[in-house]
């Protein structure tokens, strides 16, 4: 399989000027909304961080009947 970065999705955080990209991928909550998630570790300086990323579609739950 081939991926070609301009399909990918990112995010870029920047911590105390360090900046690290952590893919997103697509997410179907529990709670019936859309959106994207991804995680990882990041380096600071000396400290390691543990990084979690939600992104969730405003209006995309289902109206409830």
């Amino acid at each position: 399989m081939v991926i070609r970065m301009s399909e990918v999705n990112l995010a870029t955080i920047q911590l105390n000027g360090e900046k690290q990209n952590f893919i997103l991928n697509k997410k179907n909550f529990k709670t019936g909304s859309r959106g994207y998630h991804g995680q990882g570790k990041m380096q600071v300086g000396d400290k390691r961080y543990q990084v979690n990323i939600l992104c969730v579609e405003i209006g995309s739950k289902p109206k409830d009947k």
